[in-house]
């Protein structure tokens, strides 16, 4: 999948502060002043979460190394938390697994994606959104599980086997290159319905060593306490359950909602700015749809594509109808499944859509993947992903795309 490490500053910095106080700017959208209250509680909590994040990672009891849950409702602080915990892991470790199967806000990839990264670095400046290339990622093609939970699972249970399968090796404790390492999960904010579903079905399947529980003050919008995810019955698992304070406790429902689309926005518009010259200057908004209008689109053959609709939006023979305008994940048939269960490729990356023309058989994308692998696509997955108007300025026009709808 074509990534790299394309940053998105979000907060401008004219001054080194602490890194406490850049992750809370970064998730909560407040900056770092304040009355001394505020202060006082930025730095409790800091110390709160640093002291877990150790405990995690130096535990004598940590052997084999933890795979660690993070959990808790939206806008609460997980993000932050599991950005402090890979970096305390990676000083132990060397290097961290992270499986991110949060669909709505990805900390790597674009939206709409469930992806396993293998970490190295830590991130030194944490006012910033990193693209990363995952060792393995499905596209799931929506921002939350509503649409279908079992394929949701079906990703993520492919994508921890693969970890384990591949990087939580125990015969060749001494092969620094085979050892077994750290596994941070970040999961999504839902606390109820479909998305609590997906959660406790994966908390059992994957049976962490550490479920990191993030709440809040206002009770009805935490989880709720203890092995939640275990049947009446089962018998409690070894497991270490730990409860954190969120990184602020005055949710801003609507306000959040609105961010968190403009983050998703951002994530797309930075994946496709790849398509652009690295010296290409962007100095307003008007300078990237100019940018993404002089890209040149590269055709695919509609005839040898096979359409996936992840989501049954539409019958197959009406499925090219909706192509245009809209963003696609792409794969091969070459790339064998990661399991008998889940008959998905793996993704390759995403494309824009400009145009379907039928009478020419021919799709015409824009795309950072390179032309080698593009010439080796013969799968697309439809999406339910919004497109950031300034790829929607560059594709069919709306009166063609209601024209569509008008036909079916």
């Amino acid at each position: 999948m074509t990534l790299g490490f394309f940053r998105i500053p979000l907060v401008p910095s004219e001054r080194r502060v602490c890194e406490w106080k850049r992750v809370r700017s970064m998730d909560t959208g407040g900056d770092c002043s304040g009355g001394g209250g505020l202060e006082e509680e930025a730095a409790r909590r800091e110390r709160e979460w640093e002291e877990v994040a150790e405990a995690v990672a130096y535990d004598s009891c940590t052997w084999p190394p933890p795979v660690v849950a993070v959990c808790g409702p939206g806008n609460s602080g997980k993000s932050a938390f599991c950005r402090l915990l890979l970096n305390t892991l990676i000083a132990r470790y060397r290097k961290v697994g992270y499986l991110d199967i949060d669909v709505g806000q990805p900390e790597f990839t674009p939206p709409g994606f469930v992806s396993l990264h293998v970490l190295e670095e830590q991130a030194k400046d944490l006012t910033i959104l990193y693209l990363r290339n995952p060792k393995r990622c499905f596209f799931f093609g929506d921002v939350c599980a509503k649409r279908n939970p079992k394929l949701l699972l079906t990703y993520i249970f492919d994508l921890y086997d693969y970890f384990l399968k591949e990087f939580y090796c125990f015969r060749e404790v001494d092969n620094p290159e085979k050892s077994a390492i750290p596994l941070v999960i970040n999961t999504s904010g839902w606390v109820k319905g479909t998305g609590f579903y997906v959660l406790t079905e994966m908390l059992k399947y994957v049976s962490p060593t550490h479920v990191i529980r993030v709440s809040t003050t206002v009770e009805h919008k935490n989880l709720p306490g203890g092995t939640f995810w275990m049947n009446q019955y089962d018998a409690d698992p070894p497991i270490n359950l730990v409860e954190i304070g969120a990184a602020h406790n005055s949710p801003r429902h609507l306000l959040v909602k609105k961010e968190a689309k403009i983050t998703r926005d951002l994530r797309l518009m930075a994946y496709f700015r790849q398509c652009l010259p690295r010296d290409f200057n962007i100095s307003c908004f008007d300078d990237l749809i100019r940018g993404f209008v002089s890209i040149h689109p590269f055709q695919l053959r509609l005839s040898k594509i096979h359409v996936i609709d992840l989501h049954r939006q539409v019958s197959g023979t009406d499925a090219h109808r909706f192509l245009s305008g809209t963003i696609i994940g792409m794969a091969t048939s070459a790339s064998p499944p990661l399991s008998i269960e889940c008959s998905t490729p793996c993704c390759i990356g995403l494309g824009f859509i400009k145009a379907v023309h039928i009478s020419e058989d021919c799709i015409h994308l824009i795309t950072p993947v390179s032309h080698k692998l593009m010439e080796k696509v013969n799968i697309i997955f439809q999406s339910c992903i919004a497109v950031p108007s300034c790829l929607l300025q560059v594709s069919d026009t709306l009166s063609d795309i209601t024209g569509r709808l008008l036909k079916l």
